[in-house]
């Protein structure tokens, strides 16, 4: 993750995937806003991997905890950062404005992908949502990597996650492919055809079925969607990142 991402985008993988998690954090927590406050419509995890490391990736003050209700997400940010955004100004040009960014999680590149590893906390935590949540919506897991497995193959891992289910199906596991390479993005293929290593087809073969309305709404954002449609990008770059974390998380209805 220390390298720079592919794309037209510059800068390090890290540093991007971080700015895309804080930035969906806000936006869940706006999204979820009443008058009363942030509703628990999501219990959030970050979980961070890496060559000394496979855990809880929350700084601040919810440094350590696995799975938080999205109302104290909100109200706990490790920091407010100031930021500068270009925004249109009226007259068909752009203009500069400082914007609030909320930070929950930091880029932190420190070498090896423990993949397997990382899939079988996530299990844990899945599992002991689902048996506290039996009828709510499955859990979903989304593995963003840039880097072959380290600790090996973790299609078992893969599938004992996706084996807990609630009263509305089997919990699901999305993954992403960071680019580090100019070529064109995979983006929820419905087959391994055409993908262009073992490794592409190793993640695909670990990726849930998008549910329904996933699918109609990525198709809505311009992706040719299949009935089999898989949760996995590859060889993702700025924009992928940005489209498979708002796909991944969508909601059927927040009442």
């Amino acid at each position: 993750m220390s390298d720079s991402i592919g794309g037209d985008a510059t800068g390090r993988r890290a540093d991007v995937v971080s700015d895309a998690i804080n930035r969906l954090l806000t936006e869940l927590s706006v999204k979820c806003a009443k008058e009363e406050g942030v509703r628990d419509y999501f219990h959030v995890g970050l979980i961070g991997y890496g060559h000394v490391h496979v855990g809880s990736a929350f700084g601040g003050p919810l440094a350590g905890r696995d799975l938080v209700p999205l109302s104290e997400v909100a109200n706990g940010p490790a920091r407010i950062e100031s930021r500068t955004k270009k925004i249109p100004d009226g007259a068909g040009g752009l203009v500069e404005s400082t914007v609030r960014f909320p930070v929950w999680l930091d880029p932190v590149a420190n070498g090896g992908t423990p993949m397997t590893q990382a899939l079988a906390h996530a299990e844990r935590l899945v599992g002991r949502w689902v048996a506290e949540h039996p009828g709510g919506f499955p859990p979903i897991v989304l593995n963003l990597t840039d880097g072959e497995s380290t600790d090996g193959d973790p299609t078992a891992a893969a599938g004992s996650l996706a084996s807990h289910f609630t009263a509305d199906g089997s919990a699901l596991l999305f993954n992403l492919h960071v680019s580090g390479t100019d070529g064109r993005a995979v983006t929820f293929p419905d087959s391994d055809q055409g993908l262009p290593d073992d490794y592409a087809k190793l993640l695909f073969g670990m990726s849930s079925v998008l549910p329904g309305h996933m699918r109609s709404y990525a198709a809505s954002q311009g992706h040719r969607i299949g009935e089999a449609a898989r949760g996995f990008v590859y060889n993702a770059d700025i924009t992928s990142i940005v489209e498979f974390l708002d796909i991944g998380t969508r909601a059927t209805e927040l009442r």
